[in-house]
């Protein structure tokens, strides 16, 4: 057993402080992922820094039309939020189709956001793997593969991020703000997560001692949007592929898209090339098609998940093929 210390500070001032000070810290949120890694032996900190009673719980509008959502709301309480289900349905159904609904009820937003891989080998400390120990290997690029990513990894890591929200925010326009010893600052979600490289340790740009504290979202953007996982069973899985999208119809022609990809990307994928091959042209299959393919272009299928490639195509058409008919529905009412 591994002996280590807990605290509970007063304010996010002093939970990064507390970071600060002690580096082999890690905050403590809802516990959902770390908990694990602790039992598994993927992570050993000498300090938790519990944030769960921080007062960054609350969902509330922005000046702009927009919301800022706390760090430590619960996925649940941001899914059931009115201005969430209203005026974010993609977000609202990317957290119900998360977890168990006890998961929902503890994991927090920011834990979600910063929550790490469930690549099989990283979580198992008996096997080589680059971003649980860097420099001993990638198990996964001739090993089990099938949930791995095909767009964004590298020589030495194909782990996917695994959550759902992450990919609605990011195709939302999602800012995060972080708080760190000289003050807040804004982060852009897409901007927020790092490609593997030759560094895959290191998921995000965030300094070790930074505090997530909310995430805001812009104003909605386009007309009709929503969020479908294709997973191997209906509940309690992560996804094989998945899709985020929104949609605007305008006299025929599409003038609004924006598009994120889950389970084929090594961060949440946000997928400009084919929001750019859709944007002016008259909707159709042929033309979500072609917006896939391009996104796909420079996809790296591994042994067992060269699967998700066509998954994928079929999926982007689909979800653009049913926004279409909902935004010409909107455009005509």
């Amino acid at each position: 057993m591994k002996p280590l210390h807990y605290t509970r500070p007063p304010d996010p001032e002093a939970a990064v402080a507390a970071m600060h000070s002690a580096p082999g810290a890690v905050y403590l949120a809802g516990g959902t992922n770390l908990v694990d890694h602790l039992k598994l032996g993927v992570t050993a900190p000498d300090l938790l820094v519990d944030i769960s009673r921080l007062p960054l719980d609350g969902i509330e509008p922005t000046a702009d039309g927009g919301v800022r959502i706390g760090a430590t709301v619960s996925n649940t309480d941001l899914a059931v939020h009115p201005a969430i289900r209203d005026r974010y349905p993609a977000l609202s159904r990317a957290l119900l189709s998360g977890a168990s609904a006890q998961i929902r009820n503890a994991a927090t937003v920011g834990g979600n956001l910063l929550q790490r891989t469930r690549c099989v080998y990283f979580r198992d400390p008996t096997t080589p793997c680059n971003k649980r120990d860097p420099g001993s290997g990638c198990s996964a690029l001739e090993g089990f593969n099938r949930q791995h990513a095909v767009l964004g990894g590298s020589d030495r890591c194909v782990a996917t991020h695994p959550s759902d929200m992450a990919v609605a925010m990011v195709a939302l326009d999602a800012v995060v703000v972080v708080l760190d010893t000289t003050g807040e600052r804004r982060i852009p979600l897409e901007e927020l997560y790092r490609l593997p490289g030759d560094e895959p340790q290191t998921d995000t740009v965030l300094d070790r001692d930074d505090l997530v504290v909310a995430v805001e979202l812009p104003p909605p953007q386009n007309a009709a949007a929503t969020y479908r996982k294709v997973r191997d069973r209906a509940s309690y899985a992560f996804a094989l592929v998945s899709v985020a999208a929104d949609l605007t119809v305008s006299d025929g022609t599409i003038t609004g898209c924006r598009l994120a990809y889950g389970g084929v990307g090594t961060r949440p994928w946000r997928a400009h090339r084919a929001e750019e091959t859709v944007l002016g042209n008259a909707p159709g299959d042929a033309v979500f098609g072609a917006a896939a393919d391009a996104e796909l272009a420079d996809a790296r299928p591994l042994g067992g998940n060269a699967f998700k490639v066509a998954l994928l195509r079929r999926t982007t058409v689909a979800v653009l093929r049913d926004l279409t008919e909902s935004a010409t529905r909107e455009e005509r009412s």
